[in-house]
């Protein structure tokens, strides 16, 4: 938790809302397109944060829409709890990768496991390499270049991610 009593999640949510007023789903699926390649979201944890950030008194309610959506809007408090968690120290960066767990595990699958792995996640990382290219491209297009730094990290990845597993044994 940062200094300022949120969390990582919390401050994308707060810094999305400086776009404008956007319901949970409206945030998630901009989340998804402005952050999803470097930053990812649950939807339980954004429908988990926008009350505890109403009752931080840093986003407030706005008129219900269809189906009983709930738009969210920043408030000035919610601008300074984000503008003081860009300042806070952001701690250590914690890696979990799922198909490196089960790499760990190599020993207890079969060599057609393995390969199956290691080539859904070279697929995988090839298609989101592209993707991270072409919208890092598409940012600096348009100007943004912290945008465009940000999707360079995740370049950086996809690329590291595929060197490595051109590596991985499959026994």
């Amino acid at each position: 938790m940062a200094q300022t009593g949120i969390n990582a999640t919390a401050a994308a949510l707060l810094g999305l809302l400086h776009e404008g007023q956007m319901t949970g789903g409206q945030l998630m699926a901009t989340a998804e397109e402005k952050l999803g390649r470097y930053w990812s979201m649950t939807r339980s944890q954004v429908y988990r944060e926008l009350p505890a950030l109403a009752e931080m008194g840093y986003v407030k309610l706005g008129k219900p829409g269809p189906r009983s959506s709930q738009p969210y809007a920043i408030t000035p408090a919610g601008r300074r709890a984000f503008l003081r968690w860009l300042t806070d120290e952001p701690g250590r960066d914690t890696l979990r990768n799922s198909v490196a767990l089960r790499i760990a595990f190599g020993d207890k699958q079969s060599a057609a496991q393995l390969r199956k792995l290691r080539d859904t996640a070279i697929d995988y990382h090839t298609e989101e390499l592209a993707r991270s290219r072409d919208q890092a491209r598409e940012a600096r297009k348009e100007g943004d270049e912290f945008g465009a730094a940000a999707l360079e990290f995740a370049v950086g990845y996809h690329r590291a991610a595929l060197t490595w597993l051109k590596n991985v044994p499959t026994k």
